[in-house]
């Protein structure tokens, strides 16, 4: 039986030139990507262009020969490594999950017990849904006591939290202290001071929270009160925005607004809402800003709860006259605190 490989009229097969292992690449003291001396033309080796090796495409196929290595806004001859200060390098990981370096965070479920025990003011605490022990009790208790916000996630959720071993229980350390808001009001009429308050309806975005803050302490607002539940995170970009206001300005933390706006009222109060849905226009309206006010700004996305917005004494819009009938809550409140001190320099 003839061998079909001793056939004339088959050609041979040419061979194919050595590469380097696939998905291998290497590089000099430089971090610049080179060529093996044993597959270099002029050292003995397969004939083939100096480009670094490359990972073979799926399936084993090599389909990436043509393609153009590396980022096309970065040259070939980046290094997979970028440099940090003191002269140390740090791997780039495109998928890992972020790190929360604004804000500190307690792992475990002891620490953040100690924690709550020892008074320490935490923005939100993170729990494995469906964990069932006396210590998950005792944290949810002590934290909703606290008026501490605790969601049931899935473990999905603490990963992308944080790298590390956080044993199914996160919290985040809020980098300020909540004041009361019965203690800012008493103290304040203790002192002979007008009240100048403003209340802040589930605010999400910690920029705007930040950029309203600055406002605030600089036309004379002298504590914000905000929800416990909904409302934005104080962290490290808050106070970068606020340009420091929240290490000025009370926060005072509050379980329910509804209670808050009575309790302001029968202080002697008056609560005045900024909406779209008012009829009389900031400034134009005759509203005598000088006594005790609480400005009440609503969401970035439905604004005021109806239910709060009920509750207000003065309902006041900004007047526009462009097309887009929207401002950006910050710019809202700025105007709408600047008319309250416009008033009471006026008076003084």
């Amino acid at each position: 039986m003839e061998n079909p490989t001793d056939r004339p009229d088959r050609p041979e097969r040419p061979q194919r030139p050595a590469r380097p292992v696939a998905g291998r690449r290497f590089y000099d003291g430089a971090n610049r990507p080179v060529t093996p001396k044993q597959f270099r033309p002029d050292r003995g080796g397969a004939e083939f262009d100096d480009r670094p090796a490359r990972p073979r495409g799926r399936g084993g196929s090599d389909n990436r020969d043509d393609a153009p290595t590396g980022r096309p806004d970065r040259g070939d001859s980046r290094p997979p490594y970028r440099e940090r200060e003191g002269g140390s390098d740090k791997p780039r990981y495109e998928n890992r999950p972020a790190q929360a370096s604004s804000i500190d965070m307690l792992f475990g479920l002891r620490p953040i017990q100690e924690a709550l025990n020892a008074g320490r003011t935490l923005e939100k605490i993170f729990l494995l849904r469906g964990t069932k022990n006396s210590l998950v009790t005792d944290i949810s208790a002590a934290a909703r006591a606290a008026g501490i916000q605790v969601q049931l996630v899935p473990v999905e959720k603490l990963d992308n939290l944080t790298r590390k071993n956080h044993q199914g229980a996160v919290a985040f350390v809020s980098p300020i202290d909540y004041a009361p808001l019965d203690n800012i009001v008493s103290g304040l009429f203790e002192e002979g001071k007008v009240p100048f308050l403003l209340l802040l309806d589930r605010i999400t975005d910690v920029r705007n929270f930040g950029a309203i803050a600055r406002t605030a302490e600089c036309l004379g607002v002298q504590a914000i009160v905000v929800p416990s539940r909904g409302a934005a995170q104080i962290n490290g970009d808050a106070l970068k925005t606020s340009a420091g206001a929240l290490n000025l300005l009370p926060v005072c933390r509050e379980v329910s607004l509804h209670e808050t706006i009575r309790f302001l009222q029968q202080s002697g109060i008056t609560v005045v809402a900024c909406t779209e849905k008012a009829e009389e226009a900031v400034g134009a309206a005759e509203i005598d800003f000088t006594g005790p006010v609480a400005v009440l700004m609503g969401s970035e996305e439905d604004g005021i709860s109806p239910d709060l917005l009920n509750l207000a004494d003065v309902k006041l819009k900004v007047p526009m006259a462009g097309q887009i009938q929207s401002l950006n809550v910050s710019v809202a409140a700025g105007i709408m605190l600047f008319e309250v001190a416009r008033q009471r320099v006026q008076q003084v």
